[in-house]
């Protein structure tokens, strides 16, 4: 038995579509990182950018099945992601891991904004395990931030 009503459905909805777009280009940005940092930690960043993407294809499917649980389908296109995103594709021309470390970094905190806004949102519609669920993602991208932060300093 579903508690909330239609309209709240949608805007919770519309939410992890968002996230889901988020996640899934941060996702390929991280892809594009491990694919072609250079230099002399080439070894450790590459296998760090694969822990990272590791981790982000996951959450892209949890958010995804997040999405089909409220019973409305789940983008699946570049474009629709493109329409939906916070994120900006930039053009990196250096190839280091700090370079791209640094990217990711302002990815991270565009979304850890938009959770905390999210948040706040989905507690008002009194949708408890979704905003049970952002909250942990939000942790978990807190403390990936401070990572790259950690490695920036």
């Amino acid at each position: 038995m579903n508690f909330l009503n239609k309209d709240q459905v949608n805007k919770i909805a519309d939410v992890l579509k968002q996230l889901l777009a988020d996640e899934t280009i941060l996702y390929l940005k991280t892809r594009n990182a491990h694919w072609n940092v250079e230099g002399p930690d080439f070894q450790q960043a590459h296998v760090y950018f694969e822990t990272q993407y590791n981790e982000l294809q996951l959450v892209i499917d949890e958010v995804a099945e997040k999405i089909r649980t409220k019973d409305v389908y789940a983008p699946a296109t570049m474009s629709e992601y493109l329409q939906l995103t916070h994120l900006k594709e930039n053009k990196i021309d250096k190839h280091d891991s700090l370079t791209f470390m640094q990217e990711l970094l302002n990815d991270y905190e565009i979304i850890i904004a938009f959770l905390n806004q999210s948040i706040v949102e989905i507690e008002d519609l009194k949708d408890v395990s979704t905003s049970d669920y952002l909250v942990g993602l939000l942790e978990q991208h807190q403390k990936t931030a401070w990572m790259l932060r950690s490695h920036l300093k």
